[in-house]
């Protein structure tokens, strides 16, 4: 009824073979977790070879990433006032109404939907301070960018908060670590606040020039 021989008593690993499979599995185990995983997740690096496969560098951006993300804050509605009346921007150029008379963002059936506006921002950061500039936008509205640093790179975070955010909402349209260069397009996800956060985290004083065009009604400093 059966036509498969069962293994015989010799042909069976013995325990001293089992137990030796199962330290040469545990020791490639850990080679990997100290080579591979540990440098590329957390920038531990205790063999070296993380960092000659470059897999810390990756790590240490996550590590600072993630600590840029609980340092920062996001006032969703400070009250703030427009970017005109902080001491720190040195100009800002509409090519439509004032920004400090635009009206905040409130719910679709109150509030229409600015388009076309334009704004050349600069804001200077000594060392270890960070700023946020957030546009007030419409779900589905459309901002293009660019932003350029002197002095030196910065860290950054792209992201929006929505109307009465919830505690501990996060949004994030791309991050990044020691960049002196970003440019492309924001598409609000949702009706509420859209924009840039930066922090120098080097030893000089750094400027960043910001250039927004796009389908926003407002443009304020709110850090």
């Amino acid at each position: 009824m059966y036509n498969t021989d069962l293994p015989t008593r010799a042909e069976l690993p013995s325990s001293r073979q089992l137990v030796r499979s199962t330290l040469i599995a545990v020791a490639v185990a850990g080679v990997l977790l100290s080579a591979v995983v540990m440098p590329a997740e957390y920038g531990i690096d205790p063999t070296g070879i993380g960092g000659v496969l470059g897999l810390k560098k990756m790590g240490d951006i996550k590590v600072a990433l993630a600590q840029e993300a609980q340092q920062q804050v996001s006032p969703v509605a400070s009250g703030l006032p427009p970017l005109q009346a902080q001491p720190q921007v040195a100009q800002i150029v509409a090519a439509a109404p004032a920004v400090t008379a635009a009206p905040a963002i409130a719910p679709p059936a109150t509030t229409p939907v600015a388009a076309g506006l334009t704004h050349e921002t600069s804001v200077t950061l000594k060392p270890g301070q960070a700023a946020e500039i957030k546009l007030d936008m419409r779900k589905g509205a459309k901002v293009r960018f660019e932003w350029t640093t002197a002095g030196g790179p910065v860290n950054f975070d792209n992201h929006g908060d929505p109307i009465d955010a919830p505690k501990g909402f996060y949004h994030g349209y791309g991050k990044g670590r020691k960049v002196e260069r970003d440019a492309g397009e924001i598409e609000a996800a949702f009706d509420g606040k859209h924009g840039f956060y930066w922090r120098n985290r080097t030893g000089n004083v750094v400027t960043v020039n910001l250039k927004t065009e796009g389908e926003y009604s407002a443009l304020q400093r709110v850090l």
